[in-house]
């Protein structure tokens, strides 16, 4: 009797801490879920007037395109893992991998959205929902598998070659690199493919594009902001997984790129809302590794860096029109992450140790690689096939009027 009552108490435990783990996870998708609202509002508040409806239906029909993608292909790529089974074997542990999925097919979804920014204005709507579901389907898992599945179904071992040869694997925990870097560095491409919007440039000069609107840009900063913390502690996974210091650390960051952004950018809005992402991008990867004293300084390298990188861009790289500055935000600023990591989540700096340098500089690189090849390839290909540039006349009336015949107000 006391052997059946023990099971059966065994039993009960073992439910509540699999529908606890699934209730986290769950809650970590939603957050992240409504971070796509905040690039949506961001882009927004960014461009012209006239190309406010496209922003919104960009992100929105993305991520539709994504889950497929991700659903039938990437996911598989990425961790072995299909969902042609029965409904009553998905449902085993609560449902638990089914919301996993949910939970990574929002960081993975969250690449269209960051390319988005960058590409904003003067893209065919079309091409780059096929380019979308490419790179989510295809690029993006490939290394997402490298990083976050040990036992990748692509074939090799890059983490435990660096394990072996640098004393400790790739550490990045929240994605600095695997989604921000590899996002960043894919918009970089596309970027380059498309080229810059008519009339921003003028005899080698910049011509100022203003912000459409300072409070939607500052409301998709804030919705990003506060669903970052989503994004970066509950990708423990799990409850027993959770650290105060993941939370703490984003907090710290994100103060130190407001406070950056500010300074350097000299009190501009659109700097100081863009600075706290920077910082948050920063700190994904070591936020589980790092003291907030660490956080605080890479959060404020990374708004310094955005705001320095942003500036010198637009004004003497004519042909690299980034509109939202993605590449610097989330390009660069993972790339920074990923690094810094190695450097402020050694013991000797406070951090919780159990991190290379070298590994981190290595497993960085080889994110920026596969994202600009990847990148170049989609988009160029694409490019060559159909085009992804909007005609002039359609680019001059604004992509609202031009791809979804109405205004973001009736008197458009």
């Amino acid at each position: 009797m006391a052997t059946e009552n023990l099971a059966s108490v065994s039993s009960a435990v073992e439910t509540l801490v699999q529908s606890s783990n699934t209730l986290f996870i769950l809650l970590g998708a939603i957050m992240v879920l409504a971070m796509h609202a905040g690039f949506a509002f961001l882009e927004v508040g960014t461009v012209r007037h006239k190309n406010q409806v496209n922003a919104l239906v960009k992100i929105l029909t993305d991520f539709g395109i994504s889950t497929i993608a991700y659903f039938f292909v990437g996911y598989q790529i990425a961790y072995g893992i299909d969902f042609f089974v029965g409904a009553t074997e998905l449902v085993e542990s609560n449902g638990y991998e089914l919301v996993k999925f949910f939970f990574l097919l929002t960081f993975a979804a969250a690449i269209p959205a960051i390319v988005s920014g960058g590409v904003a204005e003067r893209a065919k709507f079309y091409p780059m929902l096929i380019a979308s579901s490419l790179i989510v389907a295809l690029v993006y898992p490939f290394f997402e598998g490298i990083i976050w599945n040990s036992n990748s179904v692509l074939g090799f071992n890059f983490q435990g070659w660096l394990e072996a040869n640098f004393g400790a694997a790739f550490h990045d925990f929240a994605g600095s690199v695997v989604v921000h870097g590899v996002g960043g560095w894919i918009g970089f491409a596309a970027i380059i493919v498309l080229g810059s919007r008519k009339g921003r440039y003028r005899d080698g000069r910049v011509v100022a594009f203003a912000p459409s609107n300072i409070p939607f840009l500052a409301l998709g900063a804030w919705i990003l902001a506060v669903g970052w913390f989503g994004f970066n502690v509950m990708s423990a996974q799990t409850m027993d997984g959770i650290s105060g210091l993941v939370a703490v650390n984003s907090i710290m960051a994100m103060v130190g790129g407001i406070i950056a952004a500010m300074v350097v950018g000299k009190k501009d809005p659109g700097f100081i809302h863009n600075g706290p992402l920077a910082g948050l991008v920063a700190v994904c990867a070591g936020s589980d590794v790092m003291h907030p004293m660490g956080s605080l300084i890479v959060g404020a390298i990374a708004g310094g860096l955005f705001v320095f990188t942003f500036t010198y861009v637009q004004n003497k790289l004519p042909k690299f029109d980034d509109v939202l500055g993605v590449w610097p935000l989330h390009g660069l600023s993972g790339l920074w992450g990923g690094i810094a990591a190695g450097i402020f989540g050694q013991e000797e700096l406070g951090g919780m140790g159990g991190v290379s340098f070298m590994s981190q500089l290595i497993g960085s690189l080889a994110g920026i690689a596969v994202a600009v090849i990847g990148g170049f390839l989609i988009y160029g290909i694409i490019d060559k096939i159909v085009g992804i540039r909007l005609d002039e006349e359609s680019e001059y009336n604004g992509a609202d009027l031009s791809i979804h015949k109405i205004g973001a107000n009736s008197e458009d």
